[in-house]
């Protein structure tokens, strides 16, 4: 059975840092770019953050460039998105995805297993 569970999200003031953290089983990890989505209140989930299998190509969205990282742990089947400089627009439900892709990027459609998501809050 494959999870994807998600953590690390929560309220936070703007100007500040989270890390999310998401934990997969029951795929072969490294044989997948994994990405972090981000769901706004009211919008549709929009690609912020990709890693390739070896982590030697990374996406990141225009929105979060200079601000986020992301990076994984073949080791231990884990992504991470580290989030700094948060303002009230990153708000909303990131979830974190597998695809084929070889090269990081793509669309909803092109991610297969999905995890749960966490709620990050940004206060002005």
């Amino acid at each position: 059975q494959v999870e994807l569970v998600e953590s690390g999200g929560g309220l936070v003031q703007a100007g500040g840092s989270l890390t999310l953290s998401c934990v997969t089983s029951g795929i072969t990890f490294s044989d997948y770019t994994m990405g972090w989505f981000h769901q706004a209140p009211g919008k549709e989930r929009d690609l912020v953050a990709a890693i390739s299998r070896r982590s030697t190509t990374t996406y990141y969205s225009e929105s979060v460039k200079g601000r986020f990282t992301i990076s994984r742990d073949n080791d231990k089947d884990t992504v991470f998105l580290q989030m700094n400089n948060l303002n009230t627009e990153d708000t909303g439900v990131y979830s974190c995805a597998t695809t084929f892709l070889l090269r990081p990027g793509g669309k909803v459609a092109d991610y297969d297993y999905w995890g749960q998501g966490t709620q990050v809050t940004v206060s002005s």
